[in-house]
């Protein structure tokens, strides 16, 4: 069973950070989603995603960060979409808007072997990234 809870943190910029708990695969990833929708709709714009509570992810869930993670640039408007592509293939772009902590090694793997970890960075605990984030 997917569960998702969520706060606001404030660090340097208001973080919203979802507490997600359970797998995420076919069987539940509109549940997550959805419930990333809602934060956006409700004004989040900058997001720490903690996994600390996530066994497994499949492709599906994936999809939703990287959808996540295509809305807060669309918002934010940080690059355009060939200096984004410039930045990552030289290994100096990672979103300012969306983070990731506490991965179960099996999900940092699979997060990894999807080729995430070159856009968005993963933490080992909520505070550091909670810190990493910057006012823009």
């Amino acid at each position: 069973m997917l569960d998702i809870k969520s706060h606001t943190q404030n660090a340097r910029v208001p973080v919203t950070v979802l507490i997600v708990s359970g797998d995420i695969d076919s069987s539940n990833f509109q549940i997550f989603q959805t419930y990333v929708d809602e934060q956006i709709n409700k004004g989040a714009r900058h997001v720490l995603l903690n996994f600390r509570e996530v066994k497994h992810i499949s492709s599906a869930g994936l999809r939703v960060i990287h959808n996540l993670f295509n809305k807060l640039r669309g918002i934010h408007k940080d690059v355009n979409d060939d200096e984004l592509r410039k930045r990552m293939s030289s290994g100096v772009y990672k979103s300012p808007y969306l983070k990731l902590t506490s991965l179960a090694p099996n999900v940092a793997e699979v997060f990894k072997l999807g080729g995430f970890e070159i856009y968005i960075e993963v933490f080992d605990n909520e505070t550091n990234a909670l810190d990493s984030f910057e006012k823009p």
